[in-house]
């Protein structure tokens, strides 16, 4: 309430518990007058302060709001200490805060401390291993350096001691020696000495040997001459005898005679029925051996029953109606015993050909073999007798055997104008007499990429042409997805093997690859599941994932293109090898290899080689009259080498075409 008496108006209260600020100083001189008097403490008190708080008390008890004023006030004067004593908390937080503050430093500055220590203890503990090893090391190279120098004093003594021993035995094999050539010269001289001594004793031993063994040799030959004419008068004698000798050593050779010759016809007999004729590579029928070395296959396949032909072939509709058809007639055909057709499948590789006579074969019931047009000419002259047995042995068979000739371009080509050798003519003459009629025991089914060089023989005796193309998109599709679950799914799925497949969309995944492997053939798609199951393999997880998929194919792809590529520059020194062949016809003997990888160059170099070889031809012919026989001489020559029998002149004109170049683009 000083308030209301105008004490300390305007100025704060200080807060409790603060010290009192020092009563400001007396006046200067205030207590050095000399005859002022002194002053009370009320001497300057002033009333009006009073007056006006009676005043104001007077008012304010007549005013109504005096209990809220006084409340007001009590209230204002709370606040006011409140404030205060939060002032005093924030402090004493402060202060806290500090200690708390000084406290945390401390602990830092303890804790690097003990940092400090702790790495000057790892850096001492360091360094005073680094002195341990350093010292072991220097101990064992000491013990080394030991060791090396005792086992170099050991190695020296071993050698002296050696070389000790050596000389010691080669003195003693001197001494040796020399005894025994003094044992030696001392025998030969006494024993010369003996003999010249009894010489004439010892020629009178040798004479009196011989005589009697000229006696006894002559007594001998007496003796057998005597029996052996004995013997061969009684023998001679009688007649008995001597038939009977004749007619056992007739009935001897006639024995052995006969014996060769059933062993010979038996063997070939057991060869036809049971054995596995030379250039059949492949079989269904099994033989002796074979059942006894695999008695559970051979019993599976004596169990098993026919199966689709087009089971695991993927084909295109319009082939695959026709090859179903080809399937039922011949299964038809073997039930009724008819007369089986021949059939040629010719396309590009790896278009399911082979596949599908293997299919075939199962699915009609018959045996099958298989046997490449390239076995033939290595084998000679043996190739009319394998040939023979192989359609012999093929007649043998009760359940009618298909006979599969892959590659049969290599054997069966044209006679008239391919340069074959006698004994692969012979052969295909073999052959063509051996299938010359159509027959009900075996059924020829001929592959081949290149049917145009077949002997015209040989495509007479051809019943059905059928050409196996390269997969389209369908048929892609399909075969993606067949091999994407024969090589990855199922092993994935079995739990069986190392691998595993990521996951993602399966089904879009084959028909992207599908788009992308245009004019891939089927087997180059199997090698492409093949390849997803190798690179799952040699990944570390056995992980496939779509990343390794598309890498593959990418290769694939390329490969592909590279292949191309070599295909079409063969075909082009194909299509350039004729002019070559026209040019060395008709200017003589000009022959040279053309790179494949210079085409257009080829292109001139045939070129001028024809313009050089029609004008050395018109020189020729403007030649001078006087030499005109000795050119008759050189056309007479060349005809004869040619094989023509009339001069030029009369010759009609001929295409002297060369021989068609070999698969690698040389010319023949």
């Amino acid at each position: 309430m000083s308030w209301l008496f105008g004490l300390n108006k305007g100025q704060p209260e200080p807060p409790p518990g603060l010290p009192e600020p020092p009563p400001p100083p007396p006046p200067a001189g205030g207590s050095s007058g000399g005859g002022d008097k002194p002053k009370d403490k009320w001497s300057n008190f002033d009333p009006t302060g009073l007056e006006r708080a009676a005043q104001a008390a007077k008012e304010l008890d007549k005013s109504r709001h005096a209990k809220e004023a006084l409340e007001l006030a009590r209230m204002q004067e709370g606040t006011t200490q409140m404030e205060y004593q939060s002032k005093i908390k924030e402090y004493e937080a402060a202060v806290e805060q500090l200690k708390g503050d000084q406290i945390r430093i401390q602990a830092e500055e303890r804790r690097k401390t003990l940092n400090e220590e702790t790495k000057q203890h790892q850096a001492r503990a360091q360094y005073q291993d680094k002195l341990a090893r350093q010292r072991y090391e220097d101990q064992l190279r000491q013990q080394q350096l030991l060791n090396e120098e005792n086992l170099r004093k050991q190695e020296e003594s071993v050698q002296k001691q050696e070389a000790m021993r050596k000389a010691t035995i080669e003195h003693e094999m001197e001494l040796r020696h020399k005894n025994e050539l003094l044992r030696i010269e001392a025998e030969t001289k006494a024993r010369a000495r003996v003999e010249r001594e009894n010489a004439d004793i010892i020629r009178e031993q040798i004479r009196l040997k011989a005589a009697e063994h000229r006696q006894t040799v002559l007594e001998s030959i007496k003796t057998a001459g005597a029996v052996f004419g004995e013997g061969f008068r009684a023998f001679v004698s009688d007649w008995d005898k001597v038939t009977a000798t004749v007619a056992g050593l007739t009935l001897l050779a006639v024995g052995v005679y006969s014996a060769r010759n059933a062993t010979g016809v038996a063997g070939r007999y057991i060869e036809a029925r049971l054995g596995k004729p030379s250039l059949v590579r492949e079989t269904s029928r099994f033989t002796v051996a074979e059942a006894i070395k695999h008695p559970v296959k051979t019993a599976k396949r004596l169990k098993s029953k026919p199966q689709d032909a087009l089971e695991g072939v993927v084909l295109s509709p319009s082939l695959e109606e026709r090859v179903r058809d080809i399937a039922i007639a011949t299964r038809n055909t073997r039930q009724n015993k008819g007369l089986y057709r021949n059939i040629l499948m010719y396309g590009p590789p790896g278009t399911g050909k082979t596949l599908f006579a293997k299919k075939l074969a199962v699915h009609s019931g018959m045996d099958y073999a298989i046997m490449t047009g390239g076995d033939v000419a290595p084998m000679g002259r043996d190739g009319v007798t394998a040939m023979h047995k192989v359609f012999d042995w093929a007649n043998t068979s009760r359940r009618g055997l298909l006979l599969f000739v892959d590659e049969a371009d290599a054997f069966l080509r044209k006679r008239a104008t391919e340069k074959i050798s006698e004994d692969l003519r012979a052969t295909l003459n073999a052959f063509l007499y051996r299938t010359g009629e159509q027959s009900n025991k075996f059924m020829l089914v001929l592959a081949s990429n290149q049917p145009e060089q077949f002997d015209w023989a040989i495509n007479d005796r051809i019943d059905e042409i059928v050409n196996f193309a390269l997969p389209r998109l369908e048929e892609r599709e399909r075969l993606v997805r067949l091999y994407f679950d024969k090589y990855v799914l199922e092993p994935a799925t079995g739990g069986r093997q190392r691998l595993k497949l990521a996951q993602f969309d399966y089904g879009r995944k084959c028909s992207e690859i599908a788009k992308r492997t245009e004019g891939m053939s089927g087997r180059e798609i199997s090698k492409l599941g093949v390849a997803w199951q190798a690179a799952a393999y040699s990944s570390e997880d056995g992980v496939l994932t779509e990343a390794m998929i598309d890498a593959r194919v990418d290769d694939a792809i390329k490969q592909h293109h590279q292949k191309m590529d070599w295909l079409h520059g063969e075909e082009e020194a194909r299509s350039l090898t004729p002019e070559l062949a026209g040019a060395t016809g008709s200017g003589g003997k000009r022959g040279f290899t053309l790179p494949l990888r210079q085409a257009p160059q080829a292109q001139e170099v045939i070129a001028s080689a024809v313009r050089e070889s029609h004008g050395a031809a018109a020189s020729s012919e403007r030649s001078p009259s006087a030499d005109g026989s000795a050119g008759r001489d050189c056309v007479d020559a060349s005809t004869a080498e040619e094989g023509g029998s009339e001069p030029p002149a009369s010759s009609p004109p001929s295409d002297k075409t060369g021989p068609p170049p070999s698969k690698d683009g040389t010319p023949v």
